[in-house]
């Protein structure tokens, strides 16, 4: 999962994106409304967290921007401010959540799996596809109840195909949703090649009814065989 935290307190903004990480989430960061624009406006996340309170732009006027521009990135305001009108406006302007400051940061993880459960899998805790069956909440995956030994990538590349069965994800896309903004500084996808190849042979080896196909020069989708 990629989440995009904004925020301009440097010690929240740490705790946040370690403790996320711990539970093998694709963390990147923005402090301000220019530089969390930079990353928006190029790539997609599963969900924002957003403080209101941030230098120069309110949060308030990046939701604003977020909904002029059409994008639908589940977000989550986590502020300090608590008052019934910056709550309203929020969630008025297409917020998904609002979790005051201070909150837990097992009740984040909580409510970030409740909205991508919400906006992409219909509240679902598992995703089933013939004979796969991936376990969200813990990252397993299963074939015929035995379970697929993936590394961290195999499993965020299975896992992003799969909520996207039968569709076309471009190469790209696949790319940045796994490794994160770095890709740029690479010339060639040949991490994903490899990644890619191995997940085939583990599907293959336990029999499982979906493949992972490849779109020569465009992407991958999953589908049933």
């Amino acid at each position: 999962m990629k989440v995009l935290i904004i925020e301009d307190e440097e010690e929240m903004l740490q705790n946040m994106k370690q403790t996320l990480e711990k539970e093998d989430y694709l963390i990147e960061t923005a402090t301000d409304y220019d530089s969390a624009f930079l990353k928006i406006g190029v790539y997609d996340y599963d969900c924002i967290l957003l403080d209101i309170s941030l230098p120069g732009k309110s949060g308030l006027e990046i939701l604003k921007e977020l909904k002029k521009r059409g994008i639908s990135d589940g977000v989550i305001i986590v502020s300090a401010k608590n008052s019934l009108d910056d709550k309203l406006e929020g969630l008025h302007l297409g917020a998904d959540d609002y979790l005051p400051k201070p909150f837990h940061m097992a009740e984040l993880n909580a409510r970030i799996k409740a909205i991508f459960r919400r906006r992409n899998l219909q509240g679902d805790t598992f995703i089933e596809i013939e004979n796969l069956k991936i376990d969200i909440e813990n990252r397993i995956a299963f074939i015929e109840g035995e379970e697929l030994l993936l590394n961290r990538k195999e499993f965020d590349i299975l896992f992003y195909l799969a909520s996207n069965k039968n569709r076309l994800v471009n190469k790209t896309a696949l790319a940045e949703h796994v490794w994160g903004d770095h890709i740029d500084q690479t010339d060639s996808f040949d991490f994903i090649y490899s990644q890619i190849k191995n997940l085939r042979k583990k599907l293959k080896d336990h029999q499982a009814q979906v493949e992972v196909k490849a779109i020569y020069g465009i992407g991958y989708k999953l589908v049933s065989l």
